[in-house]
């Protein structure tokens, strides 16, 4: 479920691009106006928008944001108007590299976008980059992270609601095997994470919890210390339960010393069209406050603004 509000009736894209380019006029730019439009539009429509601007005045839309905005709110504008795989593209991009290096950010990619969409972020990320998403997170992985992030995001799922019980109670077997083993990098406890479908997955774990008396990442909680122990229960969240995976990353996000606003941005802008709704629920049965109103108490300015217009709480 989706949070985004876009009007009962949009202008013609024309009309938001000359709007847009009296925003960047002038001495100062007009935040509120940039956040009134792009914040109340779909992907479809920013797309076209960007498309039009191009072929009205011969620039760059994202460039002329870049060039005009700054801070958490000029990331969070530009990532918003960004195409969902582009988007996600650079997303990956950053997460390959040193100084924002982040294996979190690959795995939940890789975990929380339909088959579909993840094919489209790796056709987006050839086309920009020059080079497959592929080799570049098993360039900047090693060992068992490299093990499980290249098949996930290598991956292509069945999408559908299919599911085969009999598979299922094979494979609850075969992981709690691994785990009372300890293997927790065994090549197939990784083939089942990286290829079932969402539905296999979430009847396979059922019996695991069913016929073992605990949940699988109870029973990954081996050594909490461990890197690819958290990432491989984070894994297991994102493909089964993303609101809470997504909750969490929130509530970390805000309930800290100091905002992490890269982490509070990506979710916003990558959920907001999809499942931000059943964020919000999941935050709000969590931590007893709306999203909204931590989001508000923890951010200020046009960047506070811009966040609450994407989880639905902005004026139209």
């Amino acid at each position: 479920m989706a949070t985004l509000r876009v009007p009962a009736s949009v202008p013609p894209a024309d009309e938001d691009c000359g709007q847009l380019r009296k925003a960047f006029a002038g001495w100062g730019t007009n935040e509120a106006l940039i956040i009134q439009i792009l914040a109340h539009r779909n992907a479809a429509q920013r797309k076209l928008i960007r498309e039009v601007y191009a072929a009205t005045y011969g620039d760059d839309l994202l460039k002329d944001l870049d060039a005009e905005l700054s801070s958490d709110f000029q990331r969070a504008v530009l990532l918003w108007t960004l195409d969902p795989a582009e988007r996600d593209a650079l997303l990956a991009y950053e997460a390959t590299k040193r100084l924002t290096a982040s294996n979190w950010v690959i795995m939940e990619i890789a975990c929380t976008r339909s088959s579909q969409d993840l094919f489209k972020a790796r056709q987006a990320y050839h086309a920009r980059y020059k080079r497959s998403i592929e080799e570049d997170v098993a360039y900047h992985t090693a060992g068992d992270f490299r093990k499980l992030l290249v098949p996930l995001v290598t991956a292509f799922r069945y999408e559908g609601d299919d599911v085969n019980m009999t598979l299922a109670k094979s494979e609850a077997k075969l992981l709690h095997e691994k785990i009372s083993e300890k293997a927790y990098n065994n090549d197939e406890i990784i083939r089942i994470l990286t290829t079932r479908s969402k539905a296999q997955l979430n009847v396979t774990l059922n019996q695991y919890n069913n016929e073992f008396g605990n949940a699988i990442n109870k029973n990954l909680k081996d050594d909490p210390k461990d890197e690819y122990l958290k990432l491989l229960r984070a894994t297991i969240k994102c493909l089964t339960s993303p609101e809470r995976y997504f909750e969490k990353v929130l509530r970390l996000a805000i309930n800290r010393v100091g905002t992490d606003e890269w982490a509070l941005t990506r979710v916003v802008t990558t959920r907001a069209e999809v499942d931000l709704q059943h964020v919000k629920e999941e935050y709000h049965k969590r931590n007893s406050v709306p999203l909204d109103r931590a989001i508000a108490g923890d951010t200020s300015g046009d960047y506070e603004k811009m966040l609450l217009a994407l989880t639905g709480h902005g004026d139209l």
